[in-house]
């Protein structure tokens, strides 16, 4: 069957920050140089902010230049920070609070907004309809379309109505094309169609390789008398121990509501950690059950975050395209924040294209000045003045790397004069399951810890059942003949969501794959040691729900 097409000037792919900034920011200039620019955004999500994940501190900045009377016009930026606090937890009693003064200044959060990521994505898409942007959530890019000169020509969109083995069903309906002068690819972390580009143009050639977090994230409902709004909480240690880097975050919204979550650096070693295990027990730390016993958990999350940084930044141009914000990896690891960096790459990406669109520019060309007015924004430098930080971490472990870290954040100001490098993908640091230890994680209690079959269903997860499985195999025996003798299947841990099970099967081990619980986290993507599993879009609209996250 023939699919049907539409033709844009720019086609965005993504509706989180990254995207809908490019969206805004193109038609802001469109309508003061009085030029006729069409602009689309696809989002997989069933609606804008339904799968944007984050703690989230945000830093106005790229907002007040993007928006400046956001404020006015009811940006919910509802809580500002009132004070920050940083931990280490040395053990499972027991903690010290760091001084403010030894704090990186990096991670200082006056004048920021603890908010609801999603919340303030909607409020963005808004914004862009009130511009006249095209907005189509429910509807995933499944496939990159390119030009006869192999320039990018658009996207299509999958189909609807396969069946498990891909055959059509009564309600079939054949994706659509979409076609545009340029195509902005914005998917956030580890998106599936900028890792294709980035393997068919070789974008990622002259950087470090792209490193990786595990966010785990829960949103609770907590007693009045141990909520205090702006309340920013940070910290390491336990229950990580000296080989495995992260940190954790607590921070008070408005509502009585509390935001928790653990960050889990995936070029973790022992095959039997669990990032979801290890939150769950976190939680059971005094530093954090004071603030959670007596609450009630309303909803549960997990996405994988890029923090390589500058080192690891690929060329963000190619024919026809730019790839953009968290898809690039433009979050800031040093402030553990990524919205403004992504919202501001953004920006820069809709300036450099109404520059070129302006002056009759028919599409289809490397727009190769994009880097240098990226190089030549703040997001630039300020991840420059961050690029050690967490390639220190990796080289010298904790306390070393936390030492150098201070002193060329506080003292330096991100600009001593030689730069680390961590050139070991994620996915290639486990190590066999016979030299590793065995981790006893404890059964969770219903009240502070939990499973993951009832943490999926809070996060509102859904999928249609009978279509293909999105989590693809590109051998189907190495589960079994490779991961399972060599690292004790760590596809069972380190997914989230509990979509992956060896199972017996007449006798003999078996992979099942239980794609209805993925909240589309990425991390097996990623960290598969034989980088055998491919992640590839669902049907539009499937996947998780996530309300105030």
């Amino acid at each position: 069957m023939e699919r049907e097409s539409m033709e844009y000037d720019v086609v965005i792919v993504g509706g989180g920050p990254a995207g809908l900034s490019t969206a805004i920011r193109l038609r802001q200039l469109a309508q003061e140089k009085q030029i006729d620019l069409s602009v689309c955004i696809l989002e997989k999500g069933s609606e804008i902010g339904t799968h944007i994940l984050s703690g989230a501190v945000i830093e106005p900045r790229a907002l007040n230049e993007l928006i400046p009377d956001w404020a006015e016009r009811g940006a919910p930026l509802l809580t500002p920070v009132t004070e920050d606090q940083v931990f280490f937890l040395t053990g499972a009693e027991s903690s010290f609070k760091t001084p403010n003064f030894l704090v990186p200044a990096s991670t200082h959060n006056m004048g920021n907004y603890i908010v609801s990521l999603g919340n303030v994505c909607r409020w963005l898409g808004e914004q862009a309809e009130a511009l006249e942007v095209e907005i189509y959530p429910g509807f995933a890019a499944a496939e990159i379309l390119y030009n006869e000169d192999g320039s990018v020509k658009g996207v299509a969109t999958g189909d609807m109505g396969l069946d498990e083995s891909g055959q059509q069903k009564v309600s079939y309906e054949a994706g659509m094309e979409l076609h545009a002068k340029y195509t902005v690819f914005a998917e956030g972390c580890r998106g599936h169609l900028g890792k294709q580009l980035m393997e068919k143009f070789d974008l990622a050639n002259d950087c470090d390789p792209q490193h990786y977090g595990i966010g785990l994230k829960e949103l609770w409902e907590v007693e009045e008398d141990k909520h205090q709004p702006g309340l920013v909480v940070h910290g390491t240690g336990w229950p990580l121990d000296k080989d495995t880097t992260g940190g954790f975050f607590l921070y008070h919204l408005e509502d009585r509501q509390v935001a928790l979550g653990l960050i889990i650096d995936l070029n973790y070693s022992n095959p039997y950690l669990s990032p979801f295990d290890e939150f769950q027990r976190f939680k059971h730390h005094p530093a954090i059950s004071k603030t959670l016993t007596g609450g009630k958990r309303l909803s549960y999350g997990a996405r994988a975050i890029a923090k390589g940084g500058l080192n690891s930044l690929p060329k963000m141009s190619l024919p026809g395209a730019l790839v953009i914000g968290c898809d690039a990896g433009t979050l800031n690891y040093a402030k553990i924040k990524g919205s403004h960096t992504a919202m501001k790459s953004g920006m820069v990406a809709a300036e450099t294209l109404v520059d070129i669109l302006s002056q009759g520019d028919d599409g289809g060309k490397d727009i190769e000045q994009y880097a240098e007015n990226f190089r030549t924004s703040w997001v630039y430098d300020e991840l420059y003045r961050s690029r050690n930080f967490g390639p220190v971490l990796h080289k010298l472990g904790l306390y070393l790397g936390a030492a150098f870290n201070y002193i060329d954040q506080n003292l330096c100001r991100g600009k001593i004069p030689f730069t680390f490098h961590d050139r070991i993908a994620d996915h290639a640091t486990l190590k066999r399951a016979d030299e590793s230890r065995l981790i006893d994680y404890p059964k969770p209690d219903g009240v502070l810890s939990f499973d993951k079959p009832s943490s999926v269903f809070i996060s509102n997860t859904n999928h249609e059942e009978d279509q293909p499985c999105h989590l693809t195999l590109k051998n189907a025996d190495i589960p079994v003949s490779t991961n399972l003798p060599d690292f004790a299947a760590p596809e069972q841990r380190y997914c989230p969501a509990g979509v992956y099970e060896i199972v017996e099967d007449q006798g003999e081990p078996r992979l099942q794959i239980n794609a209805q619980n993925c909240v589309h986290c990425k991390t097996c993507d990623i960290k598969d040691p034989s980088q055998n599993i491919v992640w590839v879009v669902p049907e539009g609209g499937g996947g998780p729900n996530y309300p105030n996250m």
